[in-house]
């Protein structure tokens, strides 16, 4: 995978986080640097840290789909895109302005779950994983702690549109992987 199809997928599941974190800078109203960085450094983590876990988890088997893991990098993308879409079709969630450990444990965990799903489909592509759960979380840390202070000046609107463009990149990140092999195979 090269560098502008990783900045690609980095982009697109950290628009869950970044969703969330706009909500979460709305709900405190004017945050603090340290909270924009704590919202940043959850969400940050968690995104990096469960593409990691799916790629061992899918590297475990990935002798035994190689000769169609393109399809399921495929699927696994195309189901996280549109969930991430109809997610931006729905209600809007009352967020709480508490960053402690409790709140946001749950948020970055459910906000990475697209993550770990994408890390069994990087197990399906060529690639250094170690370059990629770091560029993941990078950017998942500039983009959270950028969007708690978004949060607080524009308000929740721009939500759907994040976690909308977020499913569509994931979905045509998916049908990329997909083309390529197919073409490959020609």
């Amino acid at each position: 995978m090269g560098l502008g199809s990783l900045f690609v997928l980095a982009v697109g599941l950290s628009m869950d986080a970044f969703a969330v974190a706009i909500c979460k800078g709305l709900a405190i109203g004017h945050p603090s640097l340290k909270a924009s960085v704590t919202a940043g450094l959850w969400f940050g983590i968690f995104q990096a840290l469960m593409p990691l876990i799916g790629y061992f988890i899918g590297i475990q088997f990935a002798s035994l789909v190689s000769a169609f893991d393109h399809w399921i990098a495929f699927v696994l993308l195309l189901c996280i895109g549109a969930s991430m879409i109809k997610e931006s079709r729905g209600c809007d969630e009352e967020e709480t302005a508490s960053i402690s450990f409790m709140t946001m444990l749950p948020l970055a965990i459910a906000t990475s779950i697209d993550a770990l799903a994408s890390g069994i489909a990087l197990a399906a592509v060529d690639g250094n994983i170690y370059w990629a759960v770091l560029f993941i979380g990078i950017i998942t840390f500039i983009l959270s702690a950028i969007g708690v202070r978004v949060g607080a000046v524009a308000g929740s609107k721009y939500r759907s549109k994040a976690e909308l463009a977020g499913g569509i990149i994931l979905i045509a990140i998916g049908l990329k992987i997909l083309l390529e092999h197919l073409i490959e195979g020609i």
